[in-house]
């Protein structure tokens, strides 16, 4: 049945793609296709097995089933432990070959603790939800079954490829120098980088993510000399800590504002006193109409395309804080652990023209760059400045990091057999 399965999806290409296509790729295409039971059988298994982030245990066993899955193909695995950065580790398998090394980058973790409800792998047709599924368990998937594929058809023995799967991608350890220090590495020696995050897709068609914009957090944290709110605005007591805080939120709001920046603010507190904990997550406060308050603070994210634009808007924001109202402080933090950007630049933008080659050879639509504006941060931004990145090689899906998180299950074929044929076609490079 799988044998037929496979021919008729073969069949089922325009003959000038299968002219296009060489042997070995015509044996991609149809190996993916005859497995599609099994990679949905493995999805399910991955889904099944809790991998909240912080499930140091049940990431490491995912970990583990991928293990299974790689070292048949000659990769020698290993686990990177991260308990010095307070997560589970890594996994990365490497198969040295003679062509030039190509980073594929995933994560075992899901933003779906042990607590929360929403546990199990179901199906309806081709559609399937599950904790992760889309994000990442169905892009580990498409990375296994394009490396299959490439078994089948011979284009793996002399291939150099690295697979890096991290522990900790929804919620990065800490200090990130520790927690993204091999990724960084396999990123310098790498050739090219795929990253297999969530496939692109508006209405029917596929798209190419060839940028994606940064992710850091910050904390804001005014003060103010308190005293009864009669002395509010004078030379004594000044204008508190909340107007300090409200002049410069709003000083962001109105002076910031440029292409591909948002500066959102998600939690705020301010009274006497004011108080935020060590996740900054939860913020108390207290206080009366008649006191003027000692403290505020607010906690928001920060996301830049590009470094540049990084460094400067922090700049921006904090010249916008030292501008202080009488009798008023101000700190604003950064913290050390963000995503940095993946910058859209033409060795990018070239390595999304040689896979729009591999969809008109294989008669499948070519892909447009996606707005990074309506993308997420990864981690192909720790690797993006050093080597030329593409970026949402996974499956198709919607609903990420909520309850009801679903994939289209026929999407897993045409990207395993897109990412089957560009990793081939780049070993090639240097032989």
């Amino acid at each position: 049945m799988r044998l037929i399965l496979a021919a008729l999806m073969l069949m089922a290409l325009p003959a000038a793609a299968q002219a296009q296509s060489s042997p070995a790729e015509q044996t991609m295409m149809q190996t993916v296709a005859s497995e599609h039971d099994r990679h949905i059988a493995l999805l399910e298994r991955l889904v099944n097995q809790n991998s909240g982030t912080l499930n140091l245990a049940g990431v490491r066993i995912v970990g583990d089933m991928v293990r299974a899955e790689l070292e048949p193909l000659g990769f020698d695995v290993r686990w990177a432990d991260m308990s010095e950065a307070g997560r589970s580790g890594h996994l990365i398998a490497t198969r040295q070959g003679r062509g030039r090394n190509i980073l594929l980058i995933g994560h075992l973790d899901t933003v779906f603790e042990v607590e929360n409800p929403f546990q199990r792998f179901e199906r309806d047709g081709a559609r399937a939800v599950g904790p992760g599924i889309g994000d990442d368990k169905g892009g580990v998937v498409v990375i296994i079954a394009a490396l299959r594929a490439m078994q089948a058809a011979g284009t793996l023995e002399n291939a150099n490829v690295t697979v890096f799967l991290t522990g900790d991608e929804e919620r990065i350890g800490s200090p990130a120098t520790i927690a993204r220090r091999d990724l960084i590495e396999a990123g310098r020696a790498a050739a090219y980088a795929l990253e297999f995050e969530n496939l692109a897709v508006d209405g029917e068609a596929d798209f190419g993510t060839i940028a994606r914009r940064s992710s850091s957090n910050w904390t804001l944290t005014t003060t103010g000399r308190t005293g009864h709110s009669s002395g509010v605005f004078n030379d004594a007591l000044g204008y508190g800590a909340i107007y300090e805080l409200a002049r410069i939120l709003d000083g962001f709001r109105r002076e910031l504002s440029e292409p591909n920046l948002t500066y959102n603010v998600g939690v705020v507190a301010g009274g006497t006193p004011a108080a935020i904990d060590a996740e900054g997550f939860n913020v108390t406060a207290s206080g009366k109409t008649n006191i003027v308050a000692s403290t505020a603070i607010a906690r928001g994210d920060l996301r830049t395309l590009t470094r540049e634009q990084d460094e400067r808007v922090r700049t921006r924001m904090q010249a916008i804080v030292d501008e202080h109202l009488p009798r008023t402080g101000a700190e604003l933090v950064f913290a050390g652990n963000g995503y940095p950007p993946m910058a859209p630049t033409e060795g990018n933008r070239a390595l999304l023209a040689r896979l729009n080659a591999i969809n008109r050879d294989l008669g499948l639509p070519e892909m447009a760059e996606y707005d990074p504006a309506r993308r997420g941060a990864a981690d192909s931004g720790f690797v993006a400045a050093d080597v030329d990145t593409l970026g949402g090689l996974g499956i198709a899906g919607g609903n990420a990091h909520a309850d009801g998180e679903w994939v289209d299950l026929d999407s897993l074929v045409r990207q395993a057999q897109r990412a089957a044929v560009l990793i081939s076609r780049l070993s090639l490079e240097g032989l």
